[in-house]
């Protein structure tokens, strides 16, 4: 997933982000830098804004209230004022806090939104914002609270309010002001002026940083199923016939043949795959459909990247001041789009999980798998890896609770004047919730599958990659020689699937 950097630089245009660029700056060491041609179209827009309070035009945000108030008229002494107003009352959210990844990530893609141009904020306030990212300055942003429409008011309003100083942030591991984190960093807050504090709110970045920490996430995940199959199916000396690139061209759904192209070619080699006839002519589903089932869930990634791709490099704002100089109360602050594709994101997840959960269920089942129940090696004595498929099952079950879309429960706000909102923000955390838990399911079937090849003494007939990868898996939980609690061991590997590629 890397990708070369310009002096280990990523440029906030308003055009090129994307999802490896963003990680590179949430968990990596990389900058952000807003380049001078996007500077010049931010001044342009400011100066669209103060021309038309010049002349005295009415502008919904700028000079009037919001929502339901905004056909109250704000006197120009107050403009300010206004502003300053917003984001204190708007900074409600409640719950734990984001992590420092997404905050990290909510940041960048407001500072990306704000340089396309079409939002009117001072150039000052935002070079402050991206200074933040530079320099770690991280607001304390509460997870909940966002309808994900009107923009994800309550979440970015916690970051937009330490740029007055006011607020809660990180800095240096310890949690300040938002005045003395700004200080300790060198940084000075900034005085907001018209427009500007709608225009650090009014947009969908916290569900879009969900979105896309939990997609770079679900990629790992993804793959880590497929390479978790491969290692299922030596265990259990499963038939690659159904594998076969001119049967699957059939039925040609393209993320059908990648899933199986990928296994065929981490298989290769492998002295532990059956063909069809050899020892029996099926497989169970869980393993005979993974093209199928896997590939389905590649379908909904793909489908979530694209919307995301879009969504990184958007203005979503409103009212957006347009080149022409025309300012326009529109609906871009909506987050229905990311919230529909949160949701799918959520069902494809979880079925990495579900069908990961029956393969395990074949790896301890002795009815199943005609090895030592529940993979043990004294069983009786000894119960093995029984409780682990318990847990994997518990966490499918509940990742099925997860999946209930969040976008079809709209609740109308602001007086009904906002009637209609799309919960993305709350589909975005559950899509992220499910993809962890879909890690610790999967990290599971990887345990299972070493256990089930160690007591095959199998290790020597695995394909090059698979067993290259069985070695990694080993690394943190080596096979039970006799019980032992392993409930550490499992939540480690699940956080090495989030954030290893199975590909380097």
């Amino acid at each position: 997933m890397d990708r070369p950097l310009v002096n280990n630089q990523v440029a906030l245009d308003g055009l090129t982000l994307d999802r490896y660029k963003i990680e590179s700056v949430v968990y990596g060491n990389a900058k952000v830098v807003v380049p001078e041609d996007s500077l010049l179209r931010v001044r342009a827009s400011r100066e669209r804004i103060e021309k038309q309070l010049k002349d005295g035009k009415v502008i919904y945000g700028v000079n009037t209230g919001f929502g339901k108030l905004s056909d109250i008229e704000i006197e120009k002494e107050d403009i300010a004022k206004l502003q300053l107003n917003l984001l204190r009352a708007d900074a409600v959210g409640v719950g734990d806090p984001l992590p420092k990844p997404v905050v990290r990530a909510m940041m960048v893609l407001r500072a990306n939104a704000l340089a396309k141009g079409f939002s009117g904020i001072k150039e000052d306030t935002l070079l402050l914002l991206v200074e933040m990212i530079n320099k770690g300055v991280h607001p304390i942003v509460p997870c909940k609270g966002s309808v994900g429409a009107s923009g994800d008011l309550a979440p970015l309003s916690h970051i937009a309010i330490v740029l007055i100083g006011e607020g809660k942030a990180e800095y240096d591991g310890e949690i300040l002001s938002g005045g003395e984190a700004l200080k300790r960093a060198g940084l000075k807050p900034v005085v907001l002026e018209a427009k500007e504090g709608l225009a650090l709110i009014n947009g969908t970045q916290a569900m879009t940083a969900v979105g896309v920490v939990a997609l770079n996430e679900a990629e790992r995940v993804g793959l880590a199923a497929d390479m978790a199959a491969c290692l299922t199916m030596e265990a259990l000396q499963g038939i690659i016939s159904a594998f076969d690139s001119e049967l699957l061209a059939v039925r040609p759904h393209p993320e059908l043949e990648f899933v199986a192209s990928r296994m065929r070619n981490w298989l290769e080699g492998s002295k532990r795959i059956t063909h069809q006839g050899e020892i029996r002519m099926q497989d169970a589903y869980s393993i005979r459909c993974i093209p199928q089932v896997h590939g389905a869930s590649w379908q909904a990634f793909n489908y979530v990247e694209e919307r995301l791709k879009i969504e990184i490099n958007s203005a979503t704002d409103n009212p957006i001041i347009l080149e022409s100089g025309e300012i326009i109360s529109g609906g871009h602050f909506h987050g229905q789009p990311i919230a529909l594709a949160m949701d799918f994101l959520k069902v494809g997840a979880a079925e990495w999980a579900n069908i990961s959960e029956r393969r395990t269920e074949r790896l301890v089942n002795p009815q199943l798998s005609g090895l030592s129940p529940f993979l043990a090696v004294d069983p009786g004595l000894e119960c093995g890896l029984m409780v682990a498929q318990y847990a994997a099952a518990a966490l499918v079950s509940e990742n099925k609770v997860l999946a209930h879309p969040a976008s079809v429960d709209s609740i109308p706000t602001s007086a009904n004047q906002e009637d209609h909102v799309s919960m993305g923000t709350i589909g975005s955390r559950q899509a992220r919730e499910i993809i962890h838990n879909s890690a610790r399911v999967i990290a599971i079937e990887l345990i299972c599958a070493s256990q089930a090849i160690y007591l095959e003494k199998a290790e020597n007939q695995l394909a090059p990659a698979t067993r290259d990868y069985l070695e990694r898996v080993r690394k943190i939980c080596p096979p039970l020689e006799s019980d032992r609690a392993i409930s550490e061991q499992m939540e480690e590997l699940a956080q090495y699937i989030l954030r290893e590629d199975v590909l380097q």
